[in-house]
């Protein structure tokens, strides 16, 4: 399945499948990654990680261990968090102080998850191909974050 193949609009019917009327965060964030997991192709990490005292702490992921804090304003994650605005990152490798938790990874996305103007945490995906993460993706992953804090 390529990148311009993945239905978002399904998947987001399908993630309010998975968490309508839950109204726990942790499980909620669990079921989401666990579904972007099986439906997205050529990735190798996906999570979330939550602002707690100052800076990100992971939380509900699906991939090999990760990094357990990030200070807000480092790597990727941290930068996303504090400009409140996705960034799609076509090599990491040349993003000025990227913080590699897998050697493997080369590209990644990370979408700031805001509720009522408060920064509560960001999704985060990592591909082993380069440049994997297209215009199309950054609109249907903000979506899909938007359907998750409609469930919070």
């Amino acid at each position: 399945m390529s990148v311009s193949q993945i239905n978002y609009e399904r998947l987001g019917q399908q993630l309010s499948g998975l968490i309508g009327g839950e109204d726990d965060q942790i499980a909620n964030l669990a079921n989401c990654a666990a579904l972007l997991w099986l439906e997205i192709h050529d990735i190798n990490w996906i999570g979330f990680y939550l602002v707690k005292e100052g800076q990100l702490v992971l939380g509900p992921f699906q991939g090999k261990p990760a990094c357990t804090r990030i200070p807000m304003g480092q790597g990727v994650c941290g930068t996303a968090a504090v400009m409140r605005e996705t960034l799609v990152v076509a090599d990491v490798h040349q993003f000025a102080g990227h913080i590699a938790c897998d050697q493997a990874s080369n590209s990644e996305i990370v979408v700031p998850i805001i509720v009522a103007g408060e920064l509560i945490g960001v999704l985060d995906l990592d591909s082993p191909q380069l440049d994997r993460f297209t215009c199309h993706d950054k609109e249907g992953l903000e979506g899909l974050v938007e359907t998750l804090m409609l469930h919070r």
